[in-house]
C-alpha cells in the first residue's frame, strides 16, 4: 500500500476572519494526532496552549508546541482538534479521522467518508 492523502481545509474558529487553508495531508493511521508544519501554525494565527514531548520514528525524543484549537474539514465531515507543531508536511492522525468518521481505501489509494455512514459522522460509544 502507497501513502494515502486527503485534501482538508483547516481554519482557526477563534480567528474566523482569516482564510482557511486547504492543504493535501498524508494520511498514517499509526499516528494518533493531527501535526502540522511551523508555517501552517503561523498562517492560522495559532496559539500555542502547552509543550509535549513526542517520540519520533528513529525514536528521538523532543517537545514541540500544541496548538488550537483547529477546524479540520473534509468533504462534508468537520471536527475541532489540537495539533502538533512539527514536520514539513501536514499529517492527519487517527483521532481526527475518527472522529469525522472517515475510511481508508487502499485499493482505491484513497480516503472517503464511510459508506455506511454517508450524510452523518458515526462513533460508537458503547
Amino acid at each position: 500500500m502507497g501513502h494515502l492523502f486527503a485534501d482538508i481545509t483547516l481554519s482557526n474558529p477563534r480567528k474566523p476572519e482569516l482564510h482557511s487553508i486547504t492543504i493535501q495531508a498524508l494520511a498514517d493511521t499509526g499516528a494518533l494526532m493531527l501535526c502540522i508544519p511551523d508555517h501552517v501554525a503561523l498562517q492560522l494565527d495559532l496559539q500555542t496552549e502547552s509543550l509535549r514531548e513526542v517520540t519520533v520514528a528513529d525514536g528521538r525524543s523532543m517537545r514541540v508546541p500544541y496548538v488550537g484549537p483547529l477546524k479540520v474539514t473534509f468533504e462534508n465531515r468537520l471536527c475541532f482538534v489540537g495539533a502538533l507543531v512539527m514536520g514539513d508536511e501536514v499529517l492527519l492522525g487517527a483521532v481526527p479521522m475518527e472522529d469525522m468518521d472517515l475510511v481508508l481505501s487502499p485499493s482505491r489509494q484513497t480516503i472517503m467518508v464511510n459508506p455506511e455512514s454517508p450524510n452523518m459522522p458515526h462513533a460508537r460509544v458503547k
